[in-house]
């Protein structure tokens, strides 16, 4: 019986989780709720948060799991990419924890774990499968060949969609994290009310920089015609919004599997939460009959039980790193 600890601190969740032989048993997550004052992540606040919460949440995982700390045989942790402050924090912890057990150490790509959420639960894609992966930080189309074969087919230029969602909320005065809300609002507006681009991107990349452009100058042509524009119109703004940025997340990933020929279909990461990208998905999957795969929503954010199920793979193929690792800010899929 393998028994997996996963530590997760690549940026402002500090999470842990139990999984024993490729069942997650617990998966506790500490949020942050002090960046919101600031309007988004404060590195130096998030690495400092993390020194909090980091034992107190793992104890939580290992009570929660009904296991002792003698209990676990090895000890997995996002090495990178993300803040390295917060990085710092969890490989420190994972680093120690291994090295006073004397188990092994296993090191793991935070992107490759949000794709590898997808074998957490049935139903589970089958190799090769297609996986955009769209977070705050990263958007990308991974071919995936096995479970740590992955190719990387297309990826964003500037911002990633994450990005698009909450520097669009502070354009619309909503306060962060802005894409759960524009989500909530757009449930409520018409998507056809306003016309924005979408970006002629060679190939499977991706840009969103020249819609937040688009998008701010929209808003400030509005508001000279009318100051009260956003709110009278802020569903409809933000359904236009959500419905551009998921149409350009979608064509790209029709575009790859026609390219591939693959036909099982996945998202992963922050972004897959948002509702009109997963129903944009179902609605083109039943369109071109794709086997479809979304995650749960406790699966897309940043959370330690898709580290676990990484390192559990890894355990089986006895992958294991040395104390003279370290974390990177930033690490290649």
């Amino acid at each position: 019986m393998a028994v997996i600890l996963g530590i997760e601190s690549s940026c402002d969740e500090t999470s842990a989780a139990i999984c024993i032989d490729g069942e997650i048993k617990s998966n506790i997550i500490a949020g942050q709720a002090i960046h919101a004052k600031y309007g988004g992540v404060v590195p130096e606040l998030a690495s400092r948060a993390h020194q909090l919460h980091i034992i107190p949440t793992v104890d939580e995982a290992i009570q929660q799991a009904k296991i002792h700390k003698n209990d676990v045989d090895a000890v997995a942790f996002t090495r990178g990419p993300g803040l390295l402050g917060s990085l710092l924090v969890g490989t420190s912890f994972a680093k120690s924890f291994a090295l006073a057990r004397q188990i092994p150490l296993i090191e793991v790509n935070h992107m490759q774990a949000h794709i590898l959420a997808h074998f957490i639960e049935d139903p589970k894609p089958s190799f090769p499968f297609l996986c955009l992966t769209v977070s705050g930080g990263h958007t990308q189309i991974v071919l995936v060949k096995d479970y740590f074969e992955m190719e990387l087919l297309g990826q964003t230029l500037d911002d990633a969609a994450g990005e698009a969602f909450d520097k669009t909320a502070k354009i619309l005065n909503l306060p962060y994290p802005g894409g759960p809300l524009i989500d909530r609002y757009a449930q409520e507006g018409n998507p056809e009310a306003y016309k924005l681009p979408e970006p002629q991107i060679p190939e499977l990349n991706f840009s969103f920089s020249g819609l937040k452009t688009a998008i701010l100058y929209m808003v400030q042509a509005e508001e000279k015609k009318n100051p009260n524009f956003l709110t009278e119109n802020i569903a409809d703004v933000c359904a236009s919004v959500q419905q551009r940025i998921v149409s350009i997340l979608l064509n790209k990933l029709k575009k790859a599997a026609k390219q591939t020929g693959v036909r099982d279909i996945a998202i992963a990461g922050g972004v897959s939460a948002n509702s009109g990208l997963r129903q944009g998905l179902l609605a083109m999957g039943e369109q071109h009959r794709w086997n479809v795969f979304i995650p749960k929503f406790e699966y897309c954010t940043d959370n330690a039980a898709m580290i676990a199920i990484a390192g559990y793979h890894k355990y089986l193929r006895k992958e294991f790193v040395g104390q003279d690792i370290a974390p990177l800010a930033r690490m290649q899929m």
